[in-house]
């Protein structure tokens, strides 16, 4: 007497299509090709669950769009301005020399020409209550590209300058709203 074989065939799902369990039937236990299909679940016509599947797209590009959007808006505002130190003509000079920011925003200043630099605030030129030197940057940045941030968070003007160059003019200034 021949046994009865059971054999599992995994289909992949896309569109309605399921796994379904494939029976060996006695005649394809003795060696005859019969086999016989089981469905799993109740069929569901493959063109209806496309469409419901197509339906979703746009519901999830708009969550998928929100979020990347959000992520932007962090970027952005955890860097709200860069600030060239040398112009790209080689001229000794903050790039822009003066800007606009709000409170808690990040500036980086960054070695563009002319270098080495450094960002030196100016004690009686910042809002009271702020520590000239806790926020400026005296070390010389001396590669090409190296960057200090700084995040400034009371409201006011901020006028700093460059030491080697403050001779030449590199002066800059800085109102947070």
């Amino acid at each position: 007497m021949a046994s009865l074989a059971a054999t599992s065939v995994s289909v992949p799902s896309f569109c309605g299509l399921r796994a379904e369990a494939v029976r060996a039937t006695p005649a394809a236990a003795a060696g005859r090709a019969n086999v016989q299909l089981a469905r799993s679940a109740p069929a569901i016509a493959p063109a209806a669950v496309c469409r419901a599947s197509l339906d979703l797209l746009p519901k999830v590009g708009k969550a998928l769009l929100a979020a990347s959007a959000g992520v932007v808006l962090l970027v952005s505002s955890a860097n709200a301005a860069t600030v060239k130190m040398g112009d790209d003509d080689g001229s000794l000079k903050f790039v822009p020399e003066s800007l606009s920011v709000a409170a808690g925003e990040t500036i980086t200043f960054k070695n563009n020409k002319g270098f080495p630099h450094n960002i030196v605030f100016d004690e009686d030129e910042v809002p009271a209550g702020v520590k000239a030197e806790a926020i400026s940057h005296e070390d010389y940045l001396n590669g090409d590209g190296e960057e200090f941030s700084v995040t400034l968070i009371e409201k006011g003007t901020y006028q700093y300058h460059c030491d080697p160059h403050l001779g030449g003019g590199m002066k800059g200034e800085i109102t947070v709203s």
